[in-house]
């Protein structure tokens, strides 16, 4: 099994770019030429416990299993809380990521974390890595249907910005992005031919929402067959899945959906029997997507 890189990440900027979004400027200690160069690129960020100025972590060795198990041999009150997050941007020919934290205002380690953090501040990153995270191939997503369609609340948005930004001309999608409220609203560029809209919760926090489901069951979608790429509150990424195959007739190959947090539950709680589901369903769809690769 490939290794997992490994790398410690330090701040050197954090700006506030929306009232409930920070983006963070990240140099790496080291970091892969592939980084950044693909959109909606997933990392593992481990941050630090209470008294600790660095989280402790494992050396990265040649055997991703055995890394995760000496992580997992941290004693807990040691081991740091991990994360998953997109990358933003990484700015070329240097060490330098940006990542866009989401400040729900409550104790989660990650808002926590960016709530207090300055320059020097360090965390722990692990990946990018295809063992957890299958890279979204735009290319052969747009060869194979006529428009692609984007759905996600704000902790989709940076995924969301880097899947337009990566979009070629002539191509068309259709978003749907869910935010507290229009003070949330970021520039997106592309060169496709994109018609993005935004859902406001009226102020309100992410927390368990109908507003994106309901915009995207009264959509009128546009003409051809699209590729779908949902992300976000996890019981909403599902139930747009069921209306896009029950109701829209899309093939299950079609879409592709990560649940990226769990309504009133954290990482650390355990998985649900939907959540095992909905893992066991995203397995099969890399496995699937790998032999038509190798096929």
């Amino acid at each position: 099994m490939a290794a997992l890189p490994v790398s410690f990440i330090q701040v050197t900027d954090i700006t506030r770019i929306t009232p409930r979004t920070a983006r963070v400027t990240f140099d790496a200690d080291r970091i892969d030429d592939s980084v950044g160069r693909t959109p909606d690129q997933q990392v593992k960020l481990c941050f630090p416990r209470p008294g600790q100025r660095t989280p402790v972590l494992p050396e990265q060795n040649d055997d991703a299993t055995g890394w995760y198990q000496a992580f997992l041999a941290i004693p807990e009150s040691e081991r740091p809380w991990m994360r998953s997050f997109t990358i933003r941007r990484r700015r070329p020919g240097t060490n330098t990521l940006e990542i866009d934290f989401v400040l729900h205002g409550d104790t989660g380690p990650a808002a926590s974390w960016a709530g207090s953090a300055g320059p020097g501040s360090r965390l722990g990153m692990v990946g990018p890595s295809s063992l957890y995270s299958a890279p979204v191939s735009l290319t052969e997503s747009i060869a194979n249907s006529d428009w692609l369609l984007l759905a996600g609340d704000e902790t989709a948005l940076p995924a969301i910005a880097t899947l337009l930004e990566a979009l070629p001309e002539r191509s068309r999608a259709l978003a749907f992005i869910e935010v507290a409220d229009a003070a949330e609203r970021q520039d997106l560029g592309t060169a496709a031919d994109a018609t993005v809209n935004w859902l406001y919760r009226d102020g309100t926090s992410a927390g368990r929402s109908d507003k994106l489901i309901d915009a995207v069951r009264e959509a009128e979608f546009l003409p051809g067959r699209p590729f779908a790429w949902l992300a976000g509150e996890s019981g909403a990424v599902r139930a747009l899945r069921r209306h896009l195959v029950d109701n829209r007739g899309l093939d299950k190959r079609s879409i592709d959906f990560s649940g990226y947090w769990r309504f009133r539950m954290t990482q650390d709680d355990a998985p649900t029997a939907e959540d095992m589901a909905e893992a066991q369903e995203r397995l099969a769809a890399f496995q699937a997507s790998a032999d038509s690769r190798q096929g």
